[in-house]
């Protein structure tokens, strides 16, 4: 079945207490959706339930949790199947990013990043899918990847591993659950003004330099809105798009990426020459 409208429809969101999570409840809740949320930070999630309920939007079930554990994922999904049915949309949007030089990267950096942003979206959809497919009424998936997972970007060894892993999931999904009806959507976000701007770790690096602070301005401004990434993510749903762009550059970038091989490279190289500048000493 494909989704025309988010009018009653069941929708499953995680990383809704901020950022893109935050924004894609808001604007479903708008549209009509039925909604079940989940984050790990448990006052800014209530303040998003509120918010969405005084607005008069539906949340007919909210938890707070890590989807890097199972259990929970599993105990959540069985409180929702046995008391709501299965989902209609499946939204994996909760991520962390940790970013670092090889020589930097510690062991539980790896994990870290694995178990949230690529074992997480998997907990969901081991939950949640064989239920959706066996109510046969089609359905749609979003996972939530990245440019990380479109480009070798210098620095992005751990987390381009979870978010190329979950394209690779996806790719394989896209197909494998097309004949059950149900839609995938890979959705591969550029710069987004979000929380994780001021969070993101990078190993070996002052945060406080001058030139990473530099770079973090330059990121704000040229960066989209949770909202307007929202809108792109609902959009796509709607339309039953695979690959999902919150902004151009991003779309411009994977084509040029597949045309034009040699200057990928190059531009690649020197992005990586002026990160590595900043571990030298000054």
């Amino acid at each position: 079945m494909c989704i025309s409208s988010l009018q009653d429809k069941k929708c499953f969101i995680t990383g809704a207490a901020s950022g893109i999570g935050k924004a894609v409840a808001i604007a479903a809740a708008a549209q009509g959706a039925e909604l079940f949320l989940t984050d790990i930070n448990a006052v800014q999630l209530e303040s998003v339930v509120n918010r969405i309920r005084q607005s008069g939007g539906r949340i007919s079930a909210f938890r707070v949790m890590d989807i890097a554990d199972f259990p929970a994922v599993q105990d959540f999904a069985h409180d929702i199947l046995a008391a709501h049915g299965s989902p209609d949309i499946l939204m994996n949007i909760a991520g962390i990013s940790i970013w670092g030089s090889i020589e930097n990267l510690e062991h539980h950096h790896w994990r870290r990043s694995i178990e949230i942003n690529l074992m997480g979206p998997i907990h969901v959809m081991e939950c949640f899918l064989p239920a959706m497919i066996k109510a046969g009424r089609g359905g749609h998936l979003v996972n939530v990847s990245s440019a990380a997972g479109l480009f070798g970007l210098p620095w992005h060894a751990a987390y381009s591993a979870s978010k190329f892993g979950l394209r690779g999931v996806s790719e394989v999904l896209r197909y494998d659950l097309k004949r059950h009806g149900i839609g995938v959507s890979l959705v591969c976000p550029g710069g987004v003004n979000t929380g994780l701007v001021d969070t993101i770790e990078i190993m070996g690096v002052d945060s406080n330099d001058s030139e990473v602070q530099k770079l973090k301005q330059h990121f704000q401004r040229h960066a989209v809105t949770p909202e307007k990434a929202a809108d792109a993510i609902i959009k796509g749903v709607l339309a039953r798009r695979y690959m999902v762009f919150t902004s151009m550059d991003i779309a411009v970038g994977y084509w040029f990426q597949r045309k034009f091989a040699w200057p990928y490279e190059f531009v690649m190289r020197q992005l990586n020459n002026r990160l590595h500048a900043l571990t030298k000493p000054r």
